[in-house]
């Protein structure tokens, strides 16, 4: 296969294939084994065999290959050159009109940090573990910014753990202001919220914690905490609209295919195993076990090769309900959008899957939504022991210090549910701990406001519905009712 006719190979070239390519050395062929990441007629990385040994290719085609081919060599030279530690290039070329190559040594058996972070996640915040891995990636940063580079593309997948050292990769984000000099501050601080935006929001008060490693290897500037959390906050609100833009189209997160006769967005890493159940929605929805059934919605637990999913299905009950919903985006998209958002922002809620519209002329019909299933118990259930007067008066700590960061969380992000009925909250424990974490389900009516005012409306009634939950003169509702967040102004004092 040429560079060429892999350009026009699409996302899942058969593999292994075989591209001969030449350096300094001469022609070989390259074996490509396995494919990492794929931009369809752009880039293709994957594992390769050349010269008898094993590499990592980045294979550059298509109309922008020539531009690409150079940002990257750019960055893999600038990184080696002021000596950091990065994977060796092997080998590289460029043949104009067909797409370029560059071939790096392969850290076989290494660990991204990104791994590293999510093992970790769900530890205490800024437990040891999780100083470690971000104490490392800061100080990697820090080496960056000392000799004059950052990396316009920052995250914790772009560091590799590897036989004890820490390999910074990625050269195609790798910019540089005045290689060799420090960093300016400037840019020290918008690539450090770059860095610091793509964590947790509830480690934003720690940030000025964790400077601490970052300043223990450069310490160069003085940096106001003030004015990066500014960055952090900028940086955002930019990822969570570039990737609520994202949900709605074919990329390489995403597998869309929207018309005037139906919409389907299906999640690309699930695309394949949830082929079966898109291709037979209705029949195998209610074949599942049903929770809900009637009325203008449908919500079932369907075993697809022995893994649970539900399916949730929005109904079309008469001509007059019909009226009402085809004009505007269906109740499966909305919770489609604000499922992702929550994921997005660290906010627990079972993982959507795909959504589904049937139209007809882009008129709205029914529509679905696959999400993965949590199972867990409502805090109905978990909470109905605490109310008998006798034993144990209250829940354990750990199920209150839950609820108090998911409502901290709400309140973080203005964001209120709509329907805080005790069945759409749902204790999740967790796999190898002690402790769990409360999860939001039935996202139809949820809202991000732009508004402190109708955000505080808005809250002030989610706290109520939760609170109805229980009877108002039970212990329970009124040490719920003590430690719920208020917002001033929507609670009695």
């Amino acid at each position: 296969m040429t560079l060429v006719e892999l350009a026009q190979a699409g996302r899942s070239p058969e593999l292994p294939l075989q591209i001969e390519l030449a350096d300094a050395a001469g022609p070989a062929v390259l074996r490509l084994e396995q494919l990492l990441r794929v931009l369809p007629g752009q880039r293709y990385v994957g594992l390769a065999e050349w010269r008898g040994r094993k590499v990592l290719a980045k294979l550059l085609v298509g109309a922008k290959a020539a531009r690409h081919f150079r940002r990257e060599l750019q960055g893999a030279r600038c990184l080696a050159e002021q000596g950091l530690c990065t994977p060796i290039l092997l080998a590289d070329g460029l043949q104009e009109g067909e797409g370029g190559w560059l071939l790096f040594d392969y850290l076989d058996g290494a660990e991204s940090l990104g791994d590293s972070w999510r093992a970790v996640e769900n530890t205490a915040l800024l437990s040891d573990a999780q100083q470690q891995v971000l104490g490392e990636a800061l100080a990697a940063i820090a080496q960056m910014h000392a000799k004059g580079l950052w990396q316009a593309d920052l995250h914790l997948d772009n560091l590799l753990r590897h036989n004890g050292q820490l390999f910074i990769i990625d050269g195609g984000g790798v910019q540089a202001e005045a290689p060799g000099q420090p960093l300016s501050r400037d840019k020290v601080l918008a690539n450090l919220g770059v860095f610091f935006a793509q964590l947790p929001a509830e480690l934003t008060p720690y940030i000025e914690e964790l400077l601490v490693h970052y300043l223990l290897v450069n310490g160069e500037h003085a940096l106001p905490l003030e004015v990066l959390l500014q960055e952090v906050a900028k940086v955002r609100r930019w990822r969570l609209g570039d990737y609520l833009q994202k949900i709605a189209r074919d990329c390489s997160l995403f597998s869309a295919k929207v018309g005037a006769f139906g919409l389907r967005i299906v999640r690309r890493d699930e695309q394949q195993a949830l082929e079966p159940l898109l291709d037979n929605l209705d029949q195998l929805t209610e074949q599942g076990h049903i929770y809900k059934t009637g009325g203008a919605a449908t919500v079932a637990r369907v075993e697809l090769a022995g893994r649970p999913l539900v399916v949730k299905r929005y109904n079309i009950k008469n001509l007059a309900h019909w009226l009402k919903r085809f004009w505007r985006p269906s109740r499966a998209w909305h919770s489609w959008v604000e499922g992702q958002r929550l994921q997005l922002l660290g906010i627990a809620t079972p993982r959507p899957l795909a959504v589904v519209e049937r139209r007809w002329s882009w008129l709205r019909g029914r529509a679905y939504l696959i999400t993965e299933y949590c199972g867990g118990q409502d805090i109905i259930a978990r909470f109905q022991p605490y109310l008998a007067t006798q034993g144990q008066s209250s829940p354990p700590e750990s199920d209150l210090l839950a609820l108090d960061r998911l409502f901290a969380a709400l309140l973080r992000e203005r964001i209120s549910h709509g329907d805080l009925k005790g069945h759409n909250l749902l204790w999740i424990e967790e796999r190898d701990e002690a402790q769990g974490f409360w999860s939001l389900i039935d996202l139809d009516a949820m809202q991000q406001h732009r508004s402190e005012r109708s955000f505080a409306r808005a809250y002030a009634r989610d706290r109520a519905r939760f609170l109805r939950n229980w009877p108002a003169d039970s212990q329970l509702c009124q040490l719920l009712d003590q430690r719920l967040p208020q917002v001033p102004g929507t609670c009695p004092k």
